[in-house]
């Protein structure tokens, strides 16, 4: 099993340890936003500067939306 980093200390998390062929050309840009989520709240601890707060929104929103359309392509499929 893999590990994947955790937020701002760096700390580890399991990573799930399966996969679909709708979700495998998904997961890699999934983890890359759910890691500028961790990046924009690290720098918003930082910095204090709220835009940080507003860009993780965004970006969790989107990943949001994207799972939904994975979950409806899967259930097409």
């Amino acid at each position: 099993m893999g590990a994947s980093r955790d937020g701002c200390t760096g700390g580890e998390t399991s990573r799930r340890e399966w996969n679909t062929p709708v979700r495998a050309p998904w997961n890699a840009l999934i983890k890359e936003a759910l890691q500028g989520v961790d990046r924009h709240n690290c720098a918003y601890f930082e910095t204090g500067d709220a835009r940080h707060i507003h860009l993780a929104a965004k970006l969790r929103e989107y990943v949001g939306e994207l799972k939904v359309l994975i979950h409806e392509l899967e259930a097409d499929s």
